[in-house]
């Protein structure tokens, strides 16, 4: 039978297998001595033990599609950015370093701006400009009005999603807004996954339709930039691509240097100068992070 892990905990892993329910499991010692952990996300096959009692073993995990170590999951399909627009503003640093980040392990994302009743079409479109050629898709949305929700729904069916942004983004709102209650509401099942709710250290899926999961993290998601060299920042950069090779130096990272066809660009209002800065600021928060690496 397979299935995939939506929570694992404590040595115990609970495997979610359409039509039938979830399993509680353990992994069979064959990982142990491979060295290999069940993740959430993995699809695996198992082997029952008792059926009316919901129990099973681990007994082959499937090739993954990739892997993030925080939160540590597996074969994520997209990655939804949620920020507000309003209490809190937004922090468009912060959102250009999840961007970084995802395509650093090439996962799809898309933006998620919440609580757009709070603000004016005028401030709407100047952020979407901003972000026009950013390579990902700005959707604005307002979970408490209910507002751009059933396209959103529609972009979470037959997919793994991660959920990340900041505290105070509305990530709890969105997650009951889009789960399936009845899926998960069903005795045996729901005392299960009780088992650990109050550890804060551990991501889950959450099953919100056929073959669909949002993974539920605790906290904030703060998916890593490191690894990234001050001089690989801007090919992360969709808006600097079309003008690489045309600067007087191949090294040019378009901040001092003269002849810099992506300063003049800015200059001409063809890159946004809200992700121009976001690109200074982190440029320098590489170079100092690189700068003590060699006191």
């Amino acid at each position: 039978m397979t299935g995939t892990i939506v929570k694992g905990i404590a040595g115990f892993y609970y495997v979610y297998v359409a039509e039938s329910g979830i399993y509680e499991c353990k992994a069979r010692g064959i990982f142990r001595k491979q060295k290999i952990k069940p993740l959430v996300g993995d699809r695996v096959v198992i082997e029952i033990l008792d059926q009316e009692k919901y129990l099973g073993n681990v007994t082959e995990i499937l090739t993954r599609t990739n892997v993030l170590d925080r939160p540590a999951a597996a074969n994520i399909d997209q990655v939804l950015l949620l920020f507000a627009l309003r209490t809190p503003d937004p922090n468009f640093v912060l959102l250009d370093r999840f961007l970084i980040a995802m395509e650093m392990r090439g996962i799809p994302c898309e933006i998620l701006l919440n609580k757009a009743d709070l603000v004016s079409e005028e401030e709407k479109r100047e952020i979407a400009e901003a972000y026009a050629d950013c390579g990902h898709r700005v959707r604005f949305i307002s979970v408490r009005e209910n507002i751009g929700m059933e396209e959103i729904r529609e972009l979470l069916a037959h997919k793994i999603t991660a959920l990340a942004g900041p505290s105070g983004s509305g990530k709890s709102s969105f997650t009951n807004a889009v789960k399936g209650q009845e899926i998960m509401e069903t005795g045996e099942i729901s005392r299960k996954l009780a088992r650990g709710k109050n550890t804060t250290r551990h991501c889950e899926l959450v099953p919100i339709g056929p073959d669909a999961f949002l993974c539920d993290t605790p906290g904030f998601m703060a998916f890593e930039t490191s690894g990234i060299k001050k001089e690989e920042l801007r090919n992360y950069y969709d808006e600097f691509l079309p003008y690489t090779g045309q600067c007087r130096f191949d090294s040019c990272v378009h901040i001092t240097e003269p002849d810099c066809r992506v300063k003049d660009a800015l200059q001409q209002g063809k890159i946004s100068r809200l992700r121009y800065e976001n690109y200074c600021m982190i440029y320098e928060t590489l170079k100092e992070a690189e700068s003590r690496m060699y006191r």
